[in-house]
């Protein structure tokens, strides 16, 4: 475990404070507890006193600050050093909690490649990364961090994408083959062509992201604060109207040391950053503290389609031909000549480099592509193209499901067809039943047709889809839903659902291939474009939203408690700060099982154990 100096020394005060405060009730010798007041209380009282007179800001370090001068006045010094050690220690938990995040950023900012080996007009030059322009070729030795996005133009390698996604084994990389910066060059050569520059890159995304995660943005905590000022004001009273009717100031200062809110101030953030200290491990960066508090009342989960559900490339999914073998063997060779998707498509599921040489390229755009192989003139496309060539068609049922149909035909006739269709994610099924376990209705928006929309739809057991989505017809679906009482989430990944993302109340990335506008646009991303991990979020978001509840509402009665007793005289200072810091700890421990929390079968049948039922009962999945 490491620690920064502030944090060595802050450790050193408190250690100090500590041992000063066991000397002093081992030895019966209260004056030493007044180092503990010293090192611990001063900087409270001092940073009261700069609230109040800058911004008359009431908070918890009123009290405290008063709770500490009272007991100094009544010559309990024991108690006034321990009520100053012990918010120390909560203090510093709270403060070593944030900065694992900003280490986190640090630790990213120290990997960011800071030199690239360029190569232009065939000499090799070191250059600063922040010179490197699009289109730049590089050069990327074994060992070496890439400095920026871009795509391998020649050469094989082995790449470890951990810093970016999490996968703890390294990705094979090959012509073609798209690279990010930050990552590590393993094994083997290669040069790139640079598609980014590095301000913009994969690495900056990911850093920015990390930077904006600060759990002190969430609505609850700011709640808390407010409580916390309310409790303030009713400490004070009740202090000062039982000392004008029993006279005891013991019992006036034991008040204002049972009713310090440091529960309240100090378990918000400690669950919010264990929360999202628990997303990370799975490769979800959240922005911000409010998006999980907004994302656990959500009962509606609108889906994009393509690279979501689906992942977001064409493949064969059938292929009709007496002699598949020599019509996938035409198609691939002639289809290498192309760099649109489908060719790419076809050329990666033939898979085999043994292809022949194709003269006379021809591009029909939009309907195919022809040449010649092996003197016969080959031609693959659709009806229409076939049709303005005089092909004949035999009679075909077409595809069902809104598949894309490709004809073959050599010297005229008719090899075959091959279907291709944007094929479903392996865990999309099982998304959606934990999603229905949840009780999170779940919608399908999609630019495609009806027939693909409802064929996507069926395979996952979406009921609710809209075919033929432009961006505007999603952004007004999430307002009527919205109008409606449902709080809505969105998941996409194309740049096209940026206005949906911000228009929802959480937007939720594809981080890893998503483009970046619909990043910047979202509150939280998928970095490994694992959208199983959804239910998982989500459930994390309502247990974290019913901890803190549990944590406020277990502070309160523990104060209103304490202060009875105070009133009656049964607890002294002492007694009083001891009562009031356990229960701080037991708050700040329980919100930190948060930590390891992982959605359970259980949590999927019965929701309502992670809270937030008044917004579930809303939804019809």
């Amino acid at each position: 475990m490491k620690f920064t100096q502030k944090e060595k020394i802050d450790i050193i005060i408190i250690a100090i404070s500590a041992i000063s405060l066991i000397t002093s009730f081992t030895l019966s010798l209260d004056y030493i507890s007044w180092i503990a007041v010293i090192l611990c209380g001063a900087p409270i009282i001092k940073e009261c006193c700069e609230g109040l007179i800058t911004e008359f800001d009431i908070k918890a370090d009123l009290l405290v600050s008063i709770a500490i001068i009272a007991s100094i006045i009544i010559g309990e010094v024991f108690a006034a050093g321990e009520i100053a050690t012990i918010m120390a220690i909560g203090g510093f938990l709270e403060e070593y909690t944030v900065s694992k995040t900003q280490g986190k950023i640090e630790e990213l900012v120290k990997m960011t490649p800071q030199i690239a080996t360029r190569i232009k007009n065939g000499v090799e030059e070191t250059i600063p990364v922040e010179d490197v322009q699009i289109g730049d070729i590089l050069k990327v030795l074994p060992g070496e961090s890439i400095p920026t996005d871009g795509v391998i133009v020649k050469g094989e390698a082995s790449i470890n994408q951990s810093t970016l996604t999490g996968e703890s084994l390294p990705i094979d990389k090959k012509e073609n083959d798209e690279v990010f910066s930050g990552t590590i060059n393993l094994y083997g050569s290669f040069t790139m062509r640079t598609t980014k520059i590095s301000q913009e890159s994969s690495f900056q995304k990911l850093i920015r992201l990390v930077e904006s995660s600060k759990p002190e943005n969430a609505r609850i905590v700011r709640t808390a604060d407010k409580w916390a000022t309310l409790i303030v004001v009713i400490a004070f009273a009740a202090a000062v109207l039982t000392y004008l009717y029993t006279f005891e100031i013991y019992r006036s200062v034991t008040i204002l040391v049972v009713f310090c809110p440091c529960a309240l101030v100090l378990a918000t953030p400690t669950a919010i950053m264990a929360a999202i200290g628990n997303l990370t491990k799975y490769g979800i960066l959240v922005k911000d503290g409010e998006s999980l508090e907004e994302l656990a009342k959500v009962d509606e989960l609108v889906f994009d389609k393509t690279g979501t559900l689906t992942n977001g490339t064409p493949e064969i999914v059938k292929i009709i031909s007496d002699n598949p073998k020599e019509m996938m063997y035409l198609l691939a060779s002639l289809e290498s000549k192309s760099e649109h998707p489908i060719a790419k498509s076809i050329v990666k599921y033939y898979n085999d480099d043994d292809l022949a040489d194709v003269t006379d390229f021809k591009m029909h755009l939009g309907n195919g592509v022809s040449g010649i192989i092996n003197g016969s003139k080959i031609m693959a496309g659709n009806k229409k193209l076939l049709k303005k060539e005089s092909i004949d068609l035999e009679s075909d049922m077409g595809p069902q499901n809104g598949e894309i149909q490709i004809f073959v035909a050599k010297d005229g006739k008719i090899l075959g067809s091959i279907e291709l269709a944007d094929t479903l994610r392996k865990n999309s099924k099982r998304t959606i039943r934990k999603l229905k376990g949840l009780r999170v209705k779940t919608t399908l928006l999609t630019g495609d047709n009806e027939k693909t929309a409802n064929h996507i739809a069926k395979q996952v057991k979406v009921r609710n889809v809209l075919s033929n989505c432009l961006p505007e017809d999603k952004t007004e679906y999430i307002k009527r839903e919205q109008t409606l009482g449902h709080k809505v989430a969105m998941i996409g990944d194309g740049i096209n659902d940026a206005p949906s993302l911000r228009k929802a109340n959480v937007g939720i990335a594809m981080g890893d291939i998503g483009s970046d506008v619909s990043v910047d646009a979202a509150d939280i991303a998928l970095i490994n474009d694992n959208i199983e991990d959804i239910p998982h979020l989500i459930g994390i978001a309502r247990r974290t939203i019913r901890i803190i509840s549990i944590g406020i509402g277990f502070a309160l009665a523990l104060n209103f408690i304490a202060m009875a007793l105070a009133i009656l005289g049964i607890l002294n200072p002492i007694e009083g700060a001891l009562i009031h810091n356990i229960g701080s700890v037991i708050v700040i421990i329980y919100s930190s099982t948060l930590v390891k929390y992982k959605l359970s079968r259980r949590d999927c049948k019965d929701p309502r154990k992670l809270g937030m039922t008044k917004h579930l009962n809303k939804s019809k999945v």
